[in-house]
């Protein structure tokens, strides 16, 4: 019996990507990598490892609806959503995926039975959206918190706020830097988003 599939989408390096790829085993198996951006590295990994891939961007939607920002955003989540579902995963990860998904993409994959999970790197409630490592980090030298961490959560149309899956803290350590504090959350992730796809599998099963 063949292994659970998955899509990822990616923005930029796709280090979490990595860590999927580089996990791979009888619990799931990466059939598509979708960027948004076309020189996203990520991109390059999965083609290094034989993983099929493509691009969604947004341009060619601005371009067709150059005085409507919000129907080209909806052209291009319903188009994203199309091709997911032609694809027919069992689980879609989105893996440092920089782009909101509206109702457009992620009504239709409701209806499909098509689940999206979330890497986010904060704990749940908190530093919702962009620039949520700065804004910890900025909360720290406040004396407002003491920890921060990452979490893994299902997509709904309100940003980061869909149920968690997977929570990983992390102590905030004085005298730290933001570039340490980073690179210490990013490894968490590594971990976090592996576990988390394969319990977000298990529960779909």
């Amino acid at each position: 019996m063949s292994p659970p599939s998955i899509v990822v989408l990616i923005s930029g390096s796709g280090s979490n990507l990595q860590a999927l790829m580089d996990n791979q085993s009888s619990d799931y198996k990466i059939i598509h990598v979708i960027s948004n951006k076309k020189a996203a590295y990520g991109l390059e990994r999965a083609a290094k490892a034989s993983i099929p891939t493509s691009v969604h961007n947004i341009v060619p939607y601005k371009k067709k609806h150059p005085e409507d920002a919000a129907a080209a955003r909806a052209d291009f989540d319903r188009e994203l959503a199309e091709k997911i579902k032609e694809l027919n995963p069992d689980l879609v990860v989105c893996a440092g995926w920089m782009h909101i998904l509206s109702s457009e993409c992620l009504r239709p994959l409701r209806e499909a039975d098509i689940p999206l999970i979330n890497l986010h790197p904060a704990l749940p409630g908190a530093f919702d959206g962009a620039h949520a490592i700065d804004r910890a980090y900025d909360a720290f030298q406040k004396g407002e918190i003491s920890r921060t961490g990452c979490m893994i959560h299902w997509v709904i149309e309100e940003v980061d706020r869909g149920e968690p899956l997977l929570i990983k803290e992390i102590e905030m350590k004085e005298e730290e830097s933001l570039e340490d504090l980073e690179n210490r959350i990013h490894s968490v992730e590594h971990v976090a988003i592996v576990e988390g796809t394969k319990l977000a599998l298990r529960k779909k099963a």
